[in-house]
């Protein structure tokens, strides 16, 4: 009976899922966030294109290089606001990022470690969101 059951359990879990979720790579994450926008002054000489190709929009994530190796390009993410680096107003961005799956399409400058970058459509925004926690869970990794 007690193998039977372990069989049907082994059969109702999907395998694939399973086994990228134990691979070693992390479910959930706090890092610091900040966010940018589409001007030369904060990117390169092609502010609309990010690092894969895509066209900036809400819902692109760009991270730093160090954490490319458990937040690959193609990464499905939702992000929770956990207030700022002083912990001041929690969930303030949370109303923002309710219903947007991010995606990893973008990297950072070499000189960040440990952080994430949210694309925002205007600078006023994206000076609002300042320097914050998230915490980030990841949704899908990429094939």
């Amino acid at each position: 009976m007690r193998g039977l059951l372990l069989a049907i359990t082994l059969l109702a879990v999907p395998w694939p899922q399973a086994l990228a979720q134990s691979a070693g790579k992390p479910k959930v994450l706090i890092l610091e966030a900040t966010a940018y926008t589409s001007s030369v002054r904060e990117t390169d000489s092609t502010p609309h294109i990010t690092a894969t190709g895509a066209r900036t929009r809400l819902g692109i994530l760009a991270v730093s290089r160090d954490l490319l190796e458990i937040l690959p390009f193609g990464t499905k993410v939702r992000l929770k606001d956990l207030g700022t680096v002083y912990g001041r107003g929690k969930g303030q961005f949370d109303a923002l990022f309710k219903d947007i799956v991010f995606v990893v399409a973008d990297v950072m400058n070499a000189r960040w470690r440990r952080k994430v970058d949210v694309w925002l459509p205007d600078r006023a925004t994206a000076l609002r969101f300042g320097r914050r926690k998230v915490q980030l869970e990841v949704v899908a990794y990429p094939e």
